[in-house]
């Protein structure tokens, strides 16, 4: 089992236990982008962590998937990541296109792997089980932390994953600790690209590997709002695939994989919505993250990935030493 460079040095950690959330302080070490930021700057990025944080917050989100899966019969005490996956593969595609970039990533027994943006912590989990690994997961999203760190304890993960709350401008790591840093859908909601890519070149290891799966301007023109992850312009910050080539190029990242995914994407969506359509959601279902307007936010992504207006690509990238 590896060492994550920051069990021992993260400002907070929290571990749920019978409903009960204990609060671990300790003395981090921060080099973060957002600590090399001053004055107004600084006080925006602040900010606009606080209104994405706001977009996805739900304190009752726990208790709602606890409920919920009471209610579709299962057992809190012998939950499985696959009973899971219906609310924590919060991305295109699910589970699917976790397992598929972690085949591409050729990610290896033991690794220890950051997950940004971690969410509910579905993919944590995924590769932990699969591959033995040390997964820890950061969001900026207390709730989903708290919801990640809950889901973990009660599949008996618990041990290979934790979540921290913090910002991926100001990662609350030490550098050069992890062997993968793994990010899914969450760079669209970050402003500045270049703080987020200096901050993962910064915590992984000369010769790692970072995974992504994650959604691009498209040639077609702009996406409609509301979409999963804002429900408008001021939150949504999508790049083309050749601005970010272009800066990770300038951070010393080679392209081992880079595969567009797009079509897939969009055929997911065609058999995807007219279902969500016909019925009422089960129990346990995205409904619980994505609010009332969850069509909404469905129908607009599949128009912009069917119409050439988003891109969808699984890219892994070696950092060289």
């Amino acid at each position: 089992m590896h060492t994550h460079g920051n069990r021992a040095d993260a400002p907070y950690r929290f571990r749920f236990l019978a409903g009960l959330a204990v609060l671990d302080w300790a003395l981090p070490c921060r080099f973060g982008a957002l600590e090399r930021m001053t004055g107004a700057r600084r006080l925006d990025y602040m900010k606009r962590d606080e209104s994405v944080e706001t977009y996805y917050a739900d304190s009752e989100l726990g208790r709602a998937i606890l409920d919920a899966l009471a209610e579709m019969g299962k057992d809190a005490n012998s939950l499985t990541i696959d009973d899971l996956a219906p609310i924590d593969a919060f991305h295109i595609r699910g589970r699917v296109a976790t397992a598929e970039l972690a085949g591409i990533a050729n990610i290896a027994a033991g690794a220890n792997i950051l997950d940004v943006g971690s969410g509910l912590g579905g993919s944590a989990r995924f590769l932990a089980s699969q591959f033995d690994c040390d997964v820890t997961g950061l969001d900026i999203t207390r709730d989903y932390c708290d919801v990640a760190t809950m889901l973990s304890d009660l599949v008996g993960l618990g041990d290979s994953t934790r979540f921290e709350h913090g910002s991926a401008l100001d990662m609350p790591f030490e550098s050069d600790v992890f062997d993968v840093v793994w990010t899914e859908h969450a760079q669209m909601n970050i402003e500045d690209k270049r703080g987020f890519y200096s901050e993962i070149t910064r915590v992984l290891m000369p010769g790692g590997k970072l995974a992504f799966h994650d959604i691009f301007q498209g040639p077609q023109g702009v996406v409609s709002f509301p979409v999963p992850w804002a429900g408008g312009q001021s939150l949504s910050f999508l790049t083309s695939e050749a601005d970010l080539q272009s800066l990770l190029g300038e951070f010393g990242f080679n392209v081992l994989a880079w595969k567009d995914v797009t079509e897939a994407s969009a055929k997911f969506f065609e058999n995807r919505i007219p279902v969500m359509e016909r019925r009422a959601p089960p129990p346990l279902d995205l409904a619980l993250v994505m609010g009332a307007d969850r069509m909404s936010k469905f129908r607009n992504l599949g128009h912009a990935v069917a119409n050439g207006h988003a891109a969808v690509i699984l890219a892994v990238m070696e950092l060289t030493a």
